[in-house]
């Protein structure tokens, strides 16, 4: 089985064929097919091709599934004994897609 670690939004992820995973949000409609073209390793086997930085050549493409939003998060600020206490949330947008091929 092979296996690839690519970058999206900031972030590494190790992915293989049929891995279901929640990235930042991308501009594409749901359902669509995208190519994650920053491929920094690709593994097959024993063998295993290790970019500088990028493996050249080397796509991993995926389905789209859906957009979403996170569950929200709490940041409480708050400074004891000086009636200061300030709440805020955040809710991130992420998409979700399915890794269907690893080329390279």
């Amino acid at each position: 089985m092979s296996y690839a670690v690519i970058k999206t939004g900031g972030k590494q992820y190790r992915v293989q064929q049929g891995d279901v995973l929640r990235v930042e949000l991308l501009t594409a409609e749901e359902g669509a097919s995208i190519q994650f073209d920053q491929v920094l390793l690709v593994g097959t086997g024993e063998s295993v091709t290790v970019g500088a930085p990028l493996v050249a050549g080397a796509t991993v493409t995926a389905t789209v599934r859906k957009h979403g939003r996170a569950d929200k998060v709490r940041i409480v600020k708050f400074r004891r004994r000086k009636h200061f206490r300030k709440q805020q949330g955040h809710r991130q947008h992420f998409t979700e897609v399915e890794i269907t091929g690893i080329a390279g």
